[in-house]
């Protein structure tokens, strides 16, 4: 046992195999033995090996808990899960339990226990990938669900026009969430669904249309707001824009695309202030991006139209330098 440690710690891995499986045949019933000859496979990345020392390990002390890890994790990656799990289980290894609860369809439990996953292990990027695609799973089994027990429902014709929506299938998004709101009209966010599909085909009256029928109903959503403001935009109402976005900012502030949208309506109906304000406010917020480089244009037009030379060549400066940055680099012939 001694001599298997010291290889390991040499990064001996061959001769610490070989000692510790000498010690599992010089005393059969010693544990550790077996636990350390399973753990040094695993390490390798021999799970197929790890398997059987790693059983007898749990046979001689079924409470050993590196034991139920390394075989849990070693029966997950030969794609074993549903055998994983209790192993996974007893170890509380959060992570390794998510992932195998997700290939055997317990979506739920898998996003719980990835959650305390990614509390202990914040950003982790094989954390943040595999809870998205369990929740991805399980909306996509409830929709399933939804749409086999009820075909005819408001709720399923909104997810069917949510789908249609993502594909840029415009009629057919329109007829289905049209559908949703025959049967339930005061369902809050069809009216707004609806809007982006008349802002998707730019049919900017019809839009507006739809995102007043929200705010009626939700008065609080800073969406609707934001969304009924750059439509007015669109339609050249720049104060009554102007007004509502200032309105949308109000419900929730900082966010960038209002705060650039409110600028740009502020700017056309002569309150030069607010926009020069609104589009400071932006780059406090957000300092990189496209939408800093086009503040940044703005903020330069806005100079410009002042007379002051000197600040409008400064943003653009920065427009220059921000358009460099996100320009994507061609390809190499």
């Amino acid at each position: 046992m001694q001599a298997g440690v010291e290889a390991h710690k040499r990064g001996h891995f061959d001769t610490a195999i070989a000692e510790f499986r000498q010690a599992t045949q010089t005393d059969p019933g010693f544990g550790q033995a077996f636990l350390n000859l399973g753990e040094e496979y695993y390490n390798v990345r021999n799970f197929a090996a790890a398997l059987a020392p790693l059983k007898r390990a749990l046979e001689l002390n079924p409470d050993l808990e590196a034991a139920h890890r390394a075989l849990g994790y070693s029966l997950l990656t030969l794609g074993e899960s549903t055998e994983a799990i209790p192993h996974l289980e007893k170890a509380k290894a959060h992570e390794g339990l998510g992932i195998a609860q997700i290939d055997t369809g317990q979506y739920q439990a898998a996003i719980a226990n990835l959650s305390a996953a990614l509390g202990d292990h914040p950003n982790d990027a094989d954390l943040l990938y595999y809870l998205g695609r369990a929740a991805g799973l399980l909306s996509k089994q409830s929709i399933d669900t939804l749409l086999e027990v009820q075909p005819n429902s408001a709720r399923a014709h909104q997810a069917m026009g949510e789908s249609y929506f993502v594909v840029r299938q415009m009629p057919q998004a329109e007829k289905e969430f049209s559908d949703a709101l025959r049967l339930r009209p005061e369902a809050p966010g069809l009216h707004l669904a609806l809007g982006l599909v008349y802002v998707g085909a730019a049919e900017w009256a019809k839009a507006e249309e739809q995102f007043r029928a929200e705010i009626k109903l939700q008065p609080g959503s800073a969406e609707a707001s934001y969304r009924l403001g750059s439509t007015l935009l669109q339609q050249g109402k720049a104060h009554e824009a102007r007004l509502t976005l200032e309105q949308a900012n109000k419900l929730k502030g900082d966010m960038p695309e209002t705060l650039y949208a409110l600028g740009k309506a502020a700017s056309l109906d002569g309150n030069v202030e607010l926009a020069e304000e609104s589009w400071r406010r932006l780059l406090e917020v957000e300092k990189d991006g496209s939408l800093a480089a086009q503040t940044h244009f703005a903020l330069a037009g806005l100079y410009r139209k002042e007379g002051n030379a000197a600040k409008a060549e400064s943003e653009m400066k920065e427009f220059r330098r921000l358009q460099k940055a996100v320009q994507p680099v061609g390809r190499v012939q």
